[in-house]
């Protein structure tokens, strides 16, 4: 459980980084609490949140979209955010997100696409799980284009950037 401080009080992060099957070479835990820390101060959240981060190859994440989208592809990155639905909320309780699902598969394939690094993949699409969480889409032109420049300026904050391999 991470500790944030966001003005002047003490925001607590429970996250939990799931990569069970050990798909990443590296962990992205700690840069994956730095983002949360960064989206919370930038969007001037105080509230103490939970949430989680699955990794899964591109068999799993197709499993998933099927199930549970209801679209019979792979893809890679789906959120399932507890706050899309009517809940019972508790005063001094953390706010539950939900979950982040991320394909590595599908990350790696796209980092070599788009000629950057599998790290700067893998922190862009948890920034966008974790926007979704938020309450962020991309259904229209203008909440796309929002929700897109708050993916760059986050990452741009922590120096993550396109094109770097």
């Amino acid at each position: 459980m991470e500790k944030l401080k966001v003005k002047g009080d003490f925001v607590v992060i429970d996250f939990v980084y799931n990569d069970k099957n050990h798909l990443c070479d590296e962990s992205y835990e700690d840069k994956y609490i730095e983002i949360i820390e960064t989206t919370l101060n930038y969007l001037e959240i105080d509230d103490d949140v939970e949430l989680s981060c699955v990794i899964v190859d591109d068999e799993m994440i197709h499993e998933i979209n099927r199930d549970y989208r209801h679209i019979d592809r792979s893809t890679d990155v789906i959120s399932f955010a507890l706050e899309d639905n009517d809940q019972f909320y508790v005063d001094d309780m953390p706010r539950e997100l939900g979950d982040i699902f991320i394909s590595y598969d599908h990350a790696l394939l796209q980092a070599k696409e788009y000629g950057h690094s599998i790290h700067r993949e893998m922190c862009f699409l948890f920034t966008h799980g974790l926007l979704h969480l938020l309450g962020y889409d991309h259904m229209n032109e203008d909440d796309a284009q929002e929700m897109f420049a708050l993916q760059d300026e986050i990452l741009g904050k922590l120096k993550i950037e396109r094109g770097v391999v």
